[in-house]
């Protein structure tokens, strides 16, 4: 990716707290800029979802809704 200058990932899944999580956690180690997509993502309890945006995505990337994303990529 950053031979093709990619700076920014938009992260969306299934298992938040799981997938999603190491994947941020990992890209964050690797100096990307992220936007994890709240409403775009799921997991096995709405309690692992509420937990990964509230206490540990917003200390990795920016988190928006799907919508915002979508209007900024226009």
């Amino acid at each position: 990716m950053r031979r093709r200058g990619i700076k920014t990932i938009v992260l969306a899944g299934i298992a938040t707290n799981i997938g999603v999580e190491s994947t941020a956690r990992d890209a964050y180690e690797r100096g990307y800029h992220q936007v994890i997509v709240e409403d775009a993502c799921s997991a096995m309890s709405a309690e692992m979802h509420e937990f990964a945006f509230a206490k540990i995505f917003p200390r990795l990337a920016k988190v928006r809704m799907a919508e915002e994303v979508l209007l900024a990529l226009k």
